[in-house]
């Protein structure tokens, strides 16, 4: 998937092809089109057309915005393909209704507000490309922080759990799972709940798990799925303790020393016939290659959390020397944006 200027007319693809536009000076005007949707969702333009249509007045009301401004507003978002302008009123489009309501049950609606936050890191970019000093964004976040970034990483969550949880290899008969920084632990609800006879234990930082708390409760699994406050990296993980460990979306903060030490820890704690599964972005094969997304990635991780991501092969060199024998890597993504790398403990091989 590539995020950039698309034209919207034979002429306009026409031109582009000849390389005669300045496409740079065209993409560099994004930040206004990304604001335009978060204040949106923050003032709650899109929840005003939630039961129909409405004028730029009625919405301008609803909101408590200035009317003249709302309808500039409404209108960019109408060419966006946000909302549908029919007869002097204002509805939303499907997509937008699917997901960016605030009451709709799979509401992006947070991520959206993150995105704020993120902004503020990635403000940092020049700093980092000049001295090559990362952000410590765990270390950092206020506590408003923390809770603005554990509701969107679960309404995150709302899209790819699911998708996550059939692909994800469970032993037979497995009955304990970790999950390794998994925050708000929706990926492990979605499991449990795919496999009745499985518990999860969902390890994570002490200010995430303060804030993941209330948003865990609300799935009403506490006799199957509990927060545990700590730190993967310091923590003592058991030994034989768990037939199933999950690491989703967290080897991109580690370095590959770091990475190394976490594999084979997480190895002398799943039982024989125990699997690790390793599930993140992908550093793209070469540059050019592999897509937009994941380039962003390597290079969004790399500012934030001092490392970037990684390759299939790199992530079974860790699973190799923690003794665990690889599966085939799972490319979830086409072009290899996102995949799961699985491996085994073998019953009568030592950790």
């Amino acid at each position: 998937m590539r995020v950039g200027l698309m034209a919207e007319n034979p002429l306009e693809r026409a031109l582009l092809a000849t390389g005669l536009v300045p496409v740079g000076m065209l993409e560099s005007y994004s930040p206004a089109y990304a604001r335009a949707i978060t204040t949106a969702t923050r003032l709650g333009v899109f929840d005003a057309l939630r039961d129909g249509p409405r004028s730029a007045v009625a919405v301008a009301d609803a909101c408590q915005t200035d009317a003249r401004a709302t309808e500039k507003l409404l209108n960019l978002l109408a060419t966006m393909k946000y909302v549908a302008y029919r007869g002097g009123s204002y509805e939303l489009a499907r997509h937008a209704r699917r997901w960016l309501l605030a009451d709709a049950p799979g509401s992006i609606r947070d991520v959206i507000l993150m995105k704020e936050l993120e902004w503020g890191w990635i403000d940092h970019m020049e700093s980092f490309l000049r001295h090559g000093r990362p952000l410590d964004v765990h270390g950092t976040m206020s506590t408003d922080d923390w809770a603005s970034y554990q509701r969107g990483m679960r309404a995150q969550a709302n899209v790819l759990a699911p998708w996550l949880a059939r692909r994800v290899p469970v032993p037979p008969g497995a009955s304990q799972m970790l999950d390794v920084g998994g925050s708000h632990g929706y990926f492990s609800v979605v499991l449990c709940r795919r496999h009745p006879g499985l518990r999860a234990t969902v390890l994570d930082l002490p200010q995430a798990v303060e804030h993941a708390a209330p948003l865990l409760e609300r799935e009403e699994m506490g006799d199957r799925v509990v927060l545990r406050a700590g730190d993967a990296l310091t923590d003592d993980l058991g030994e034989d303790a768990y037939d199933l460990i999950l690491m989703f979306s967290l080897v991109h903060h580690f370095d590959d020393a770091t990475n190394r030490t976490l594999a084979r820890r997480a190895a002398r704690a799943l039982r024989p016939g125990g699997y690790l599964v390793i599930g993140d972005a992908l550093r793209p094969r070469a540059p050019g290659k592999g897509g937009q997304q994941g380039a962003f990635f390597d290079l969004y991780f790399a500012l934030t959390s001092e490392s970037g991501l990684w390759t299939f092969d790199e992530m079974r060199s860790w699973q190799v020397d923690a003794g665990l024998m690889p599966r085939k890597s799972m490319s979830l993504v086409p072009g290899g944006g996102f995949g799961l790398q699985v491996a085994e403990r073998v019953a009568g091989v030592a950790a």
